[in-house]
């Protein structure tokens, strides 16, 4: 008996779009990016510090959950009709 290959690309898919690997990647570097500026700036009431920082890293924080979150209808819709 031959043996008969399997397209696991197929049973597979990626769980996450690459727009969603994208999201995730521009969050990560934003999150990295606050705590640096709050390393960088070195002063407990600096301006960077305590406004410009947190704001990014919350920035960065909430492009996370939007990009888990995010799930593209049209590319199930496009696949389901196939």
């Amino acid at each position: 008996m031959a043996k008969q290959k399997r397209n696991t690309a197929n049973q597979n898919p990626m769980f996450f779009s690459a727009y969603n690997y994208k999201m995730i990647g521009i969050a990560i570097f934003l999150i990295v990016a606050g705590f640096t500026a709050m390393y960088l700036d070195n002063q407990v009431e600096g301006f960077i510090s305590l406004f410009i920082a947190p704001i990014v890293i919350m920035t960065g924080y909430v492009l996370v959950i939007f990009a888990i979150m995010k799930h593209d209808r049209d590319e199930e819709d496009n696949k389901a009709s196939h």
